[in-house]
Order: structure tokens, then sequence, then C-alpha cells
């Protein structure tokens, strides 16, 4: 492995400022041997002036650098941090100088890898660093964040320094059983052991909101054509996105969107309104509908409330049997054919939002029941941890089943060092989230994932 590498640390793209990171023993040296400025170079100090090609005396950019000694860097070790003018030219430049002095290019990930590696964070708050990066709403990104700040790992630590003094009982009744200490009953163990998967299964329990608020939603709006499904697009994104007409069948394909409701990811799919009909590219857009339906996190279905229901709308009610839904009774203003006890009647859930989506009424309503949905019924707490991270979801998984194996097996009374099988499992499993019990494998798949430079 290279001991110094060197990326460019910014967006790749014409910019104010563009940044050359270099981490290793060298930084320093090669920063001294293309960076010129009046003074010398202090530790943590920005200093002025200018890369020079010292080969050529070539002038390459005018820039800001800064060198920080380690190992209170980023990366744990000596980092040199070049400044230029956002130029994909002067970036390119200075990072082939850079190169040229002796650093090796840094692989995507590397740098926070090399803060893994060196102790300045664990693995589950390095993951947090791409997530950070990449959040889509103030709700991922606030989840990221307290991830990035260790809570997750507290959280971990906590529930694994459990799990070890279970280990340290077992090893001490097992190697010496006539010594004078506490016999480990089976009685404790199990509660222990239940204690134990009590704080995984909570901690798993964040994981489905977890996941939305890093990834987002899919809303699938489903309806009969001119029931107000563009409308409701249009009011939720705050602007006129999706065609509103009195004319039937508008929408022939499916429109998507993004937005940020209750700081929560969204994405919006308006449909084709679905009924009988020979228009082949309306067709089309009904076969997408139905497609966005199944694929859909929730699905809103609209009926009017000016006309009966429909065969359609009776078909459409019995597809939301299986599914998490919202069911609105749009046009409340034009008449009271259909009312929300009788949708409330077929709906599964029995939970009908009245609109008037001409008039932006019920859009809170909705947005209620969106968070809802993420949340599951709980406001968000900033100081909560979550769990956002897939892998961290199936090691969480893994070691809550160990645990379970094991308390199965106390409640028939086997051998302790049996039993104590499947609690080390467990133990390890916990470890691999924060990086103490991880594979170079591993490793190597979670930092692929990063940009190059960071």
């Amino acid at each position: 492995m290279c001991e110094t590498i060197a990326a460019i640390s910014t967006a790749y793209g014409e910019g104010g400022i563009g940044i050359v990171r270099i981490s290793g023993p060298e930084a320093l040296g090669i920063l001294r041997r293309v960076f010129v400025c009046k003074g010398s170079i202090t530790s943590r100090r920005m200093a002025f002036g200018r890369i020079i090609d010292p080969e050529t005396g070539d002038v390459i950019d005018e820039v800001l650098a800064v060198y920080m000694k380690g190992p209170t860097t980023y990366t744990g070790e000596d980092v040199a941090e070049i400044n230029c003018h956002g130029s994909v030219v002067a970036l390119r430049k200075t990072l082939a100088l850079v190169l040229r002095q002796g650093a090796c290019m840094a692989q995507p990930g590397e740098f926070t890898k090399r803060a893994f590696l060196n102790g300045r964070m664990d693995l589950s708050q390095a993951e947090a660093v791409i997530d950070v990066i990449k959040a889509k709403a103030d709700a991922g990104y606030e989840a990221a964040l307290s991830q990035m700040e260790g809570d997750l790992s507290r959280r971990v630590r906590e529930i694994r320094a459990e799990v070890l003094d279970i280990l340290v009982d077992i090893t001490v009744n097992i190697d010496y059983p006539d010594e004078d200490i506490e016999k480990l009953t089976y009685e404790k163990l199990l509660a222990d052991l239940e204690d134990a998967g009590d704080e995984i299964d909570s901690l798993l329990a964040t994981a489905g909101a977890g996941r939305m608020v890093k990834e987002g939603i899919r809303v699938a709006i489903v309806g009969r054509p001119n029931v107000g499904k563009s409308s409701l697009m249009n009011c939720l994104l705050r602007q006129s996105r999706a065609i509103v007409t009195e004319i039937p069948g508008t929408t022939r394909d499916t429109i998507e969107e993004a937005v940020s409701i209750r700081n929560i990811p969204v994405y919006l799919i308006d449909t084709a309104g679905i009924r009988e009909t020979e228009d082949l590219v309306e067709m089309i857009g009904i076969e997408r509908t139905k497609e966005a339906f199944n694929s859909a996190d929730l699905v809103v279905f609209i009926a009017d409330a000016s006309q009966p229901l429909t065969d359609e709308d009776r078909d459409i009610l019995e597809r939301l049997k299986d599914r998490r839904h919202l069911v609105l009774l749009n046009k409340t203003d034009l008449g009271n054919a259909v009312t929300p006890t009788i949708l409330g009647d077929r709906s599964p859930n029995g939970d009908v939002i009245e609109t008037c989506l001409v008039k932006g009424e019920g859009i809170d309503k909705i947005e209620d029941k969106i968070e809802e949905l993420v949340y599951g019924g709980q406001l968000a707490q900033k100081d909560s941890v979550m769990v956002s991270n897939v892998r961290h979801e199936e090691l969480l998984r893994k070691a809550g089943q160990s645990i379970s194996d094991a308390a199965v097996i106390t409640e028939t009374g086997e051998a302790l060092d049996i039993i104590e099988i499947d609690i080390r499992e467990a133990y390890d499993y916990l470890g691999e989230i924060i990086g103490e019990t991880v594979s170079d494998e591993v490793l190597d798949e979670v930092f692929s994932r990063f940009c190059l430079g960071k």
C-alpha cells in the first residue's frame, strides 16, 4: 500500500474552489516542493501562494494551502489540502504534479478507510460519512450525522458489553467450577439473554424508519381519470408540474417528481387514470400505473365525492387490501354522492381523508399520514438512534437470532459450553457493525461505495 495518497476531494466541474487532498507521511514534503509562499508553512494555518512545477518553474495556480499534522486530522495522518480555483484544468494539473512528487492516487473512500484503520472512527461512523454526503432531506441528514458522531456505535457497544458480561459469567463457571464465585443459574442466564435480545429488538425496530428517511419512499397516486391525482401532485410539490384539466385521460403516462415532506424524501408518481379504454397510448399508461402501484411503498387512492363509486373504484379498493395506503375523498365541495362512511366500509383500514385539492384543503392531513407511515406514529426525535444501513440491520438480525437460539437451548438445560457458541456468535456479529470483528473483504466492499477523494 502506498504510504501517501492524493485525490481531488471536491465535486467534478466548475466552481469557486476545488480542493486537492494529500494524506500520509510525505504530505508536508510534497506540499513544500510544489507550493511557494512567503514565510514558512505552519501546521493548521492557511497560507496564500502559488503552485509551481519545480522542474519547469511554470505557475499552475494561485492557491490557499494548509498543512495539518497528525494524528488530529480526518485520516489520523499528516494531511495537506490545496485550495485551487475551481477549474477542472487547474485541479487536474495540481493533482498530476502532486502525484509526480511521490503521492499515489487514492482509491474511492481511501481517506475515510485510513481514518477507520487509524482509530479516528469506527466502521459504522465511517459508513455514515457517505450517508451525510448523499442525504436527500433533513431527516436523513440528521440520522446520518447522529451515526457519524457515534450515537449508534455507543448503543451497539452497550449491548455488546451486556453480551460480553454473559460470556464472562459462562467462562468463569466453566473454567473455575470449584472457586468461591457466584454460581450461574439457568434462570439468571435466561433473564440476561432476554434483556440483551430486547435491546437488539429495540434497535432493530428503528430500521424501517431509518431506511425511509435515508432512501425516501415511493408514493403512487392512483384513481380513475379526473378525480384529482395531478392536483394532489401539484399541491404536494407546491408547483404546477402535472397538467390539470376537466378532460378525462389528460395524464397518459407516469410522472415522477421528488419532494421533501416533513423532512422526508418522497418520490411522487402521478399515474394515468385507471379505466376501460380502446386508446393504445392510454392503455400503455394504465399498465405503467399498475406497475407503479405494485412497486410503491405507499399508494394514495383518490375517489370523487361528487360521483358514485364505479367498478374501477371498487377494483382499486380491493387491490389496496394488502398494501400500505391512504384513501382520499376529493371534490367534497361538489357533492356527497360518496361519503367517508361509504369509503370507510370498503377501505381495509377505514381511514379516509376528505379533501378539496383545488383549494389545497386536506394537504396537512396527508402529510401527517406520510410522516406517520415513516415513523410508525412516533414523532422523530433528534437524539434518538436510528438504524439506516442495510448491513447493520442484517447483522443485528443475526445477533438477535443467535441470542434467541441461545435462550432456547438454555431453557432445555443444555451444557454451558454449547450455549456459549451462540452467544459468542452474537458478540461477533455486533462487533462487525463497529468494525472490531470485520474481514478485509467487508472493509473493501464498504469503502468501495465511497466517492473518490473522501
